[in-house]
């Protein structure tokens, strides 16, 4: 599997003409794997609590989802310093990366 494609600055990937924003490129590798495997952990308890019927189970690993997608930048603030907006969850076409993502 390839990796996805990646916006010019790198904030974000774009998958099925949607922008999502990337992980915090300052993460150390050994960071990034902890917290991937973290968010990874908690996926699969949410499809544990889900089978078992066990809402307060689905709902904490809910917040450990968010918690790892935040430490990894995936959410919450934004981990640029430019004050440039946050177009997470865009259609890429209305986005300023449109001219790029209609030129590739």
């Amino acid at each position: 599997m390839s990796d996805p494609l990646r916006t010019p600055d790198g904030r974000y990937i774009v998958v099925d003409g949607v922008v999502w924003r990337a992980t915090r490129p300052n993460l150390s590798n050994e960071e990034r794997d902890r917290l991937v495997k973290a968010l990874m952990d908690a996926r699969r308890a949410v499809g544990a609590g889900k089978r078992a019927a066990d809402d307060a189970a689905v709902a904490a690993a809910r917040r450990a989802v968010d918690a790892a997608k935040i430490a990894l930048g995936e959410r919450g603030p934004v981990w640029w310093t430019d004050g440039a907006p946050d177009w997470n969850r865009y259609k890429v076409e209305n986005t300023p990366y449109a001219g790029w993502w209609a030129g590739r």
